[in-house]
């Protein structure tokens, strides 16, 4: 069992939205707690949204006020992580990665998902 899965990712002209959502499972699914990080072509790795297990969420400086991280739907198996992405403009192009656990101001956790490609482009 995958225990990080993102999707949605794709093409969106410059302005446009588009929703992530990460799939979190397995033994991890228990911290609850989630991040969203980004890695463009030549640049490095960073942190664009996290979600504490209260429910708490973070935001990097870049996308404060048009990014909306939240916990969706909640199974046995576990829950969903989804990213809201609004008025997204070029330079958000890079592939986006499911990350846990998650702990404001504190370096990435040691699960990754398989990314998924978002690309800003008219």
């Amino acid at each position: 069992q995958v225990p990080l899965v993102e999707s949605g990712g794709g093409l969106v002209q410059p302005g446009g939205s588009l929703r992530l959502s990460c799939v979190v499972s397995g033994s991890i699914a228990r911290v609850g707690s989630v991040a969203w990080y980004r890695q463009a072509p030549g640049k490095e790795r960073e942190l664009v949204a996290g979600l504490t297990a209260t429910n708490t969420a973070g935001y990097g400086h870049s996308v404060q006020g048009r990014f909306t991280i939240s916990r969706g739907d909640i199974k046995d198996a576990g829950y969903t992580v989804v990213m809201q992405m609004s008025a997204l403009k070029s330079p958000a192009t890079a592939v986006y990665y499911c990350n846990a656990p998650y702990h404001l101001a504190r370096p990435p956790g040691e699960t990754w998902g398989q990314g998924t490609q978002v690309t800003v482009s008219s």
